[in-house]
């Protein structure tokens, strides 16, 4: 790109973003006349007018700053040049007062998936063995190696074995009223509709979260005749345990040899299953972006969102997330949110995030990463405004709190989830919630990857998509250079997403077996 080129997002900005790879030396004079008075980096932000001392700063329309000294015109605006704005009150919100015409449903798209026993449908036919406790994990891994060594080739239409590894189990405050959120997610994540309604358990024995208070009765699906079990007068599904205490395990090879004779009999049912058509509107797709620099909310982050829109459309389910990353937009989503009710729901789980916060002495602010900063994003209320736009224009249909799962809600179409902006909690968060199918957005670039969901990945900016060619999937960069719309890197996602959700196409980080590790939110005490 020779041309010098800046961004601007909305009529009433008074910065814009410097758009050239590189950045642009001082003295670069745009076609407008706009001149810059200093160097700025690729990304980062001029001032468009002059800005007094104690004046507004405003990208996307809103104020993201104010200057802590006067910015000529053309000067390079970046983050210890701004007070950041205080938080936005949780009273007095706009309550439902967006009302978008309805959009025509977007029908005639299916893909290749799995059904399930619960109604859910799975992306990825996956063996996942949930463990109550970190200490099993070592002999669990051990175990799941052989499994894949040993049995998988046996089973071709099984995709993989995987290990719900996590740092739960013992040593926590288990009747601690916010305990429930790790319990319910480790729960929630075995029965993944990417699992088939297989449950597998491998226990230690003495540990404080027992399977039987993991998975009650009633919580397993019965898959067929040979996992049922007479509980009373009714029937539930059976527990499967592998318990590494039990008397009848003599030495390690005891333990290892019993993991892989129960799995076996899951991957034997797992082995019989078939792809089948089903329609789009069985997709259930989680969002979230890291790394972002401020390219993310100009380019990635809004094809996105015209894809979350289409996504809708279609019926399917989407999810976004991230408290810290929307929490300055509160107002926006409490305006677009479908009844009183799930504005409401919106607000209390911000107040909640919060109290949470405040607990620790810290704010929204301690958000922003050094490469959050170094890609041109100045504070959280900027950062916020660019990752709202991956909710799309849909009016947000319901709150699901951390840990739950949205088939026990009821939940369809735009879904706020609310959860840390941590990429790996947040991923395990939207596992827990039953995603199929995950999109990640990176301007500065990470390598993460989910081994219980293909994770498709967006990257903002055409230099990090040439670079890293072998790990991003998308180059939503080509908006920013305009060889291609919103729109068109929308459509180019969703129709992606179709071929990833049947098995046609493997994403870079399936193709690598990238996979990060489940992180547990745990906000009860540790004892």
């Amino acid at each position: 790109m020779s041309t010098p080129l800046y961004i601007t997002m909305h009529e009433a900005d008074n910065v814009a973003i410097v758009a050239n790879e590189g950045g642009l030396p001082a003295g670069t004079v745009f076609p407008d006349g706009l001149t810059l008075v200093d160097k700025v980096p690729q990304a980062h932000k001029v001032a468009l007018l002059d800005i007094p001392q104690g004046a507004a700063v405003r990208r996307y329309g809103v104020t993201i700053g104010y200057a802590l000294k006067d910015l000529p015109r053309g000067s390079w605006v970046h983050e210890r040049l701004l007070q950041m704005p205080a938080a936005r009150e949780l009273q007095g919100l706009p309550v439902a007062t967006v009302q978008p015409a309805p959009q025509p449903p977007l029908a005639g798209h299916t893909f290749e998936g799995y059904r399930n026993p619960d109604g859910s449908v799975g992306t990825r036919n996956i063996l996942a063995i949930t463990q109550t406790v970190q200490c099993v994990a070592g002999v669990t891994d051990y175990a799941v190696q052989r499994i894949k060594a040993e049995l998988l080739p046996r089973y071709p239409h099984v995709d993989d074995v995987v290990a719900l590894e996590h740092t739960y189990g013992c040593g926590v405050a288990i009747d601690a009223p916010d305990a429930v959120i790790p319990i319910r997610t480790v729960r929630n994540i075995a029965l993944n509709p990417n699992f088939g309604g297989e449950v597998m358990v491998v226990s230690l024995g003495c540990e404080k979260l027992q399977p039987e208070r993991l998975l009650p009765p009633g919580s397993i699906p019965i898959v067929d005749e040979r996992n049922v079990a007479d509980v009373g007068d009714t029937e539930a599904a059976k527990l499967d345990v592998v318990c590494l205490q039990d008397e009848a395990h003599v030495g390690f090879m005891s333990m290892v040899e019993s993991i892989l004779r129960q799995a076996e009999q899951h991957l034997e049912r797992l082995n019989a299953r078939r792809r089948e058509t089903v329609p789009a509107s069985e997709l259930v797709v989680g969002v979230q972006c890291g790394g972002s620099d401020a390219f993310s909310g100009v380019t990635a982050n809004p094809a996105v969102g015209f894809c979350t829109d289409l996504l809708v459309r279609a019926g399917a389910t989407v999810m976004f997330s991230e408290v810290t990353e929307v929490r300055d937009g509160i107002d926006q989503l409490t305006a677009r949110a479908s009844t009183p009710e799930v504005a409401r729901a919106m607000v209390r789980e911000m107040a909640w995030y919060d109290a949470y916060l405040d607990k620790g002495r810290v704010d929204r602010s301690a958000n922003t990463t050094p490469g959050n900063k170094k890609g041109g994003l100045s504070n959280i209320v900027e950062k916020a405004m660019g990752s709202i736009v991956k909710s799309g224009s849909a009016p947000i249909a319901g709150v699901l709190p951390p840990g739950e799962k949205l088939q026990h809600q009821g939940l369809k179409g735009l879904v706020y989830a609310a959860t840390p902006a941590s990429d790996f909690i947040c991923g395990t968060l939207q596992l827990a919630a039953g995603m199929n199918l995950h999109v990640f957005t990176t301007g500065r670039g990470t390598p993460y990857g989910l081994a219980e969901v293909p994770v498709i990945k967006v990257a903002t900016r055409s230099d990090l998509a040439r670079r890293w060619h072998d790990l991003m999937d998308i180059d939503a960069g080509t908006i920013a250079t305009g060889d291609k719309s919103i729109e068109e890197v929308g459509w180019e996602l969703f129709r992606l997403m179709l071929d990833v959700a049947s098995g046609r196409t493997r994403t870079w980080a399936e193709h690598w077996k990238l996979a990060n590790a489940l992180v547990l939110f745990n906000p009860a005490p540790v004892t």
